[in-house]
């Protein structure tokens, strides 16, 4: 069975400096966990040929499909802050690009493939939990709607990698719109490369923002762009109790998707200085401080396109600042149009952020799940019969009964009938999200024991977040008290 990738490398045509040329390493003994076949057929390929021995070789990185023209991106980025100017694929390799079923193009590239050079002294591979924790999470970011790269397979290696200790080595292979970063412009403005700087702008708005070109002002628009992307992104991460952890601009996507998934994890008890990362030791990528990380990482991103905007310095600045002063706006508009879903609001009125904002300080005091307590809710949008479940975990709050009146008023007075105001709530708020702890165990069971079952099962369960079958129940319970504190660890 011969596997045929459709293959047209739009990045692989730019200039050497955005990449360095490097084939994957060959491993001892590859074998298949997982292949999305869904995703395999959007992308034109055949899914059973993809699981054949010679679709695993290609996944593992041992055989190199025809028309791939392999390579490490060049990339810096401020990692905590900090600047550093070389960074880049350090364990990644691009295979190439595809476009999809629907005309849309998509990279493909294998994460843990080996050394290129830009590994910094690292071993180029991944773990298999790190893997897994991708695979699984991705998807169920996909299903949940939200912007992010995609999951195609998950390989074993046969070989181990050492971290802390000595772990399975695994292989993902990923799906994005692109891995464009906002570190891939800081890699030439820092080198003052502006002839690099227009190529890859003109790139971007070829790939991602084609209406820019018939812009008065393209790279303004290009800017503009990034920017509303991004804040409907953030915008739907804290609708969802969602924890990227490790928010660097090298971590930001210019196509608005979520990239990279390493410490990230989802919020249980409601509290807005959530951290979950072992390496996140300030709170700077605290849960309520990804809006303002966001817009911080985009005034990186403004300040390297400011050659490009204007030849006068003044008039750059200005442009800058007048779309990043925007991101604010488009970031409460969207994160309230989420609060109204969420709420069961029909029509928009004032005093719903307010009313949004009062239920979080009382699941805050609570230390109510986040989840649970929206779905819990949906359920009460049916009538107060339906109240118990939500007051069980709001029991700590105090004016529970006040903000309740508050809600039902306001529901009745956007036309809808309980039922409905139920069902678009369901249709709002998942059952169903990758439980840190579910993670965990699925990871231990696969890593200490060889057993994908849990993995297999977890998947079928979060990626199906807004009707979950009887028998994923489980999946949708909040996790047991514990005194010891949730840490995610980045797998590098």
């Amino acid at each position: 069975m011969t596997l045929r990738f459709p293959f047209d490398n739009s990045y692989a045509r730019l200039p050497a400096g955005f990449f360095a040329r490097v084939n994957p390493t060959p491993v001892a003994g590859p074998r298949l966990v997982k292949i999305n076949r869904e995703l395999a057929r959007d992308l034109g390929l055949d899914p059973d040929a993809l699981a054949s021995p010679e679709g695993v070789e290609i996944l593992a990185g041992q055989r190199v499909p025809e028309g791939a023209e392999p390579l490490a991106a060049a990339y810096s980025g401020h990692q905590f802050g900090h600047f550093s100017p070389q960074l880049g694929d350090g364990r990644a390799i691009l295979l190439g690009e595809v476009v999809n079923r629907s005309g849309a193009r998509r990279d493909i590239q294998l994460k843990g493939s080996g050394l290129t050079p830009f590994s910094r002294g690292g071993d180029g591979r991944a773990a298999l939990g790190p893997v897994l924790r991708e695979y699984l999470v991705s998807e169920a970011m996909a299903a949940l709607g939200v912007p992010t790269t995609r999951a195609l397979a998950a390989v074993t290696t046969g070989e181990p990698v050492l971290r802390e200790e000595v772990l399975p080595g695994a292989v993902l292979t990923r799906v994005a719109s692109s891995h464009i970063r906002v570190g891939t412009f800081q890699f030439f403005a820092s080198r003052r490369n502006l002839e690099g700087l227009r190529q890859l702008a003109d790139h971007v708005i070829e790939r991602h923002d084609p209406e820019a070109r018939m812009a008065p002002r393209p790279y303004r628009a290009l800017l503009d762009g990034v920017i509303g992307r991004q804040a409907e992104l953030i915008a739907q991460w804290l609708l969802l109790g969602f924890i990227h952890g490790v928010m660097n601009t090298d971590n930001m996507s210019v196509s608005g998707e979520t990239i990279d998934y390493g410490p990230c994890a989802f919020m249980d008890a409601y509290d807005p200085a959530t951290v979950f990362s072992s390496i996140d030791r300030n709170g700077r990528y605290a849960y309520g401080n990804q809006p303002g990380i966001a817009q911080w990482n985009l005034a990186r991103l403004a300040e390297c396109l400011l050659p490009l905007l204007a030849d006068d310095q003044d008039e750059a600045v200005a442009q800058a600042q007048d779309a990043l002063d925007r991101f604010v706006d488009l970031f409460n508009d969207a994160y309230l149009r989420g609060l109204r879903r969420k709420l069961g609001l029909a029509g928009d009125q004032e005093g719903d952020l307010a009313l949004a904002q009062d239920l979080l300080g009382l699941m805050a005091e609570a230390r109510a799940d986040f989840t649970l307590t929206f779905r819990k809710l949906a359920d009460a949008a049916a009538g107060p019969t339906h109240d118990g479940e939500l007051r069980a975990l709001l029991s700590g709050a105090t004016a529970l009964d006040a903000w309740l009146a508050r809600w039902r008023t306001r529901l009745a007075s956007g036309g809808r009938d309980p039922a409905e105001a139920a069902g678009a709530m369901q249709l709002a708020n998942p059952a169903v999200i990758p439980r840190n702890h579910l993670v965990e165990a699925m990871i231990e069971a696969a890593v200490e024991r060889q057993d994908y079952g849990p993995f297999e099962e977890m998947l079928e369960a979060v990626t199906r977040p807004f009707d979950p079958r009887p028998d994923h129940a489980s999946y949708a319970d909040a996790p047991p008290r514990s005194d010891v504190p949730y840490r995610t660890f980045c797998g590098t």
